[in-house]
């Protein structure tokens, strides 16, 4: 079986390793663009979750991998001058760069041609083979050119970000949130390597236009955001990869299958990056068709079985992507919320964390929750500063009092009223 993958990203290296690891028959051909010395982009994060399907998929690389992992448990939320810590998030990152070059080798060691610095613009160049496998990214050319079979659509958010890095060291998931005569902006920021961290910066358009960010370039943009996030920086340094201000492209196709051609990574899907999942949806897709193939042999049904398995996984997290996107579009309305609360529902933003889910995570975190809650609602009823933020233990939210207009109630317990125009044998109840 002759297998031709256009892109060398994570997505295509892991696929092909997977694929010749499984057959060391099949002749396996990873085409990219690029270098192999190139990348842009700079750390990948993953969860506790992918870890286990990468050591089950290939022990190798996994062990390769998680020793050069930079691991942290917290989130951390500057907002309004206040720190907020919540722990119990285990993450990993790791250098973009330094992951490929693991991938890279591994390629090598197991017989995958990888041909560098290859441009491919017309699939005609590709030549006859069993299988194609689109993992071209965001901008792929396999599904533009069968543009009617996969029918793509791509929704842009509403938001403008760049993607910069920073010798600030982080030892946690860092959300900064800081207003200026501009409007409001916000950072997402992590860990990969000993010495860097990501740092994006994200704002609404308004504010973006404001800030006269839409006519500045590269050094002009880095400028602005060293100046915003100066106290945060502490004399750190920002620095760009090709960092462009662009809109987030959320890709969805009606398949990703065609014949021999089977759609992979972010040419199949994308997802938001404030849940930090497009390297590790692609990698997860590359599991699941080296799965798929091995299972059954035809390869029409082993490209069904593939988009039968990961299509359910890929659109509930792309659902959860889009609740978070959202939130980050309008979080300026949220400005005015007191820290604890404006925390809280940044962490539950998505749906995919609860209440409970937090408590599990990081109990004092949530009663610092709870204590201010107790001392808000017990203000709202009596207008007066409630001792409840001085106590170690309160009451749960649902026996915190609550004000409606006029009524004041002792708790949030709600009742459903019996149904007192029914009757029983003809007896009014």
């Amino acid at each position: 079986m002759k297998i031709v993958v256009l892109g060398g990203g994570p997505a295509g290296l892991y696929c092909g390793l997977l694929l010749k690891k499984a057959d060391p028959a099949r002749t396996v051909i990873i085409l990219e663009r690029n270098a192999p010395d190139a990348t842009y982009g700079w750390g990948v994060v993953f969860s506790d979750r992918t870890l286990a399907s990468f050591r089950e998929a290939d022990l190798k690389t996994y062990r390769e991998i998680t020793d050069h992992f930079v691991l942290w448990d917290a989130i951390d939320v500057r907002y309004h001058e206040a720190l907020l810590r919540c722990g119990g998030h285990v993450f990993a990152g790791i250098p973009r760069k330094l992951l490929l070059g693991i991938l890279q080798r591994r390629c090598a060691e197991l017989g995958v041609e990888v041909r560098y610095r290859t441009e491919v613009d017309e699939l005609d160049q590709l030549g006859a083979c069993d299988l194609l496998i689109a993992a071209d990214g965001l901008n792929s050319l396999v599904r533009t050119t069968y543009a009617e079979v996969f029918a793509p659509r791509i929704a842009l958010g509403r938001a403008k970000y760049i993607w910069l890095g920073t010798n600030m060291v982080l030892d946690a998931f860092t959300f900064i949130f800081r207003e200026n005569q501009h409007g409001f902006f916000q950072v997402h920021a992590y860990p990969f390597g000993g010495t860097t961290s990501t740092f994006i910066v994200e704002c609404d358009e308004t504010t973006w236009q404001r800030a006269g960010l839409d006519q500045a370039d590269e050094a002009a943009s880095i400028a602005y955001c060293e100046a915003l996030f100066a106290p945060e920086l502490g004399g750190s340094r920002l620095f760009s990869n090709n960092s462009k201000w662009i809109s987030f492209g959320t890709v969805k196709n009606r398949t990703w299958r065609h014949g021999n051609i089977v759609l992979l990574g972010d040419a199949a899907h994308t997802a938001h990056f404030s849940i930090g999942s497009g390297t590790k949806l692609a990698m997860e897709d590359a599991i699941a068709l080296a799965g798929a193939l091995e299972q059954h042999g035809a390869i029409a049904r082993a490209l069904s079985e593939y988009e039968l398995e990961r299509r359910p996984v890929v659109e509930a997290l792309q659902e959860a992507a889009r609740e978070s996107r959202e939130y980050f579009e309008r979080v300026g309305a949220y400005g005015h919320l007191a820290p604890e609360q404006f925390t809280f529902h940044l962490l539950t933003r998505s749906g995919r964390i609860s209440y409970d889910d937090l408590r599990v995570r990081d109990a004092r975190f949530v009663a610092r929750v709870d204590r201010w809650f107790a001392a808000h609602a017990a203000r709202g009823v009596d207008g007066v500063a409630a001792p409840a933020a001085a106590r170690l233990v309160v009451a749960p939210p649902l026996f915190a009092p609550l004000r409606l207009r006029a009524a004041t109630l002792v708790n949030r317990v709600a009742l459903e009223a019996p149904a007192y125009e029914s009757a029983t044998d003809g007896t009014i109840g």
